[in-house]
């Protein structure tokens, strides 16, 4: 399927359950505790972490394939420790996700 592409409902249940299982396991691997997890339709970027500790995913991700979508939730599950992009952050996704660099690209 297309990005951009309409998937019907419970095709989009089934797959933002399993995303938002992904995140669980993640979550539990880093030691974090994201207070809430949530799916929804965003234009301009693929997740989002707020200082609360909300985790937020962009719907259209569920299009995208299964290695991608755990450097998303990596990268945004870090967020919870590390705020910024500095040395410690790119530290902690390089340990996680080594090789991260060969599916962004």
């Amino acid at each position: 399927m297309s990005p951009g592409a309409r998937c019907d409902k419970r095709s989009s249940a089934r797959d933002a359950a399993a995303l938002k299982a992904d995140v669980r396991v993640w979550a539990s691997r880093i030691g974090v505790k994201p207070k809430r997890i949530q799916i929804q339709r965003m234009t301009r970027k693929w997740a989002s972490c707020s200082p609360a500790g909300r985790v937020c995913f962009s719907s259209d991700l569920l299009l995208e394939g299964a290695a991608f979508q755990e450097v998303v939730i990596v990268h945004e599950l870090l967020h919870l420790l590390v705020p910024n992009h500095g040395k410690l952050f790119k530290s902690l996704l390089n340990a996680y996700l080594p090789s991260r660099e060969a599916v962004a690209s």
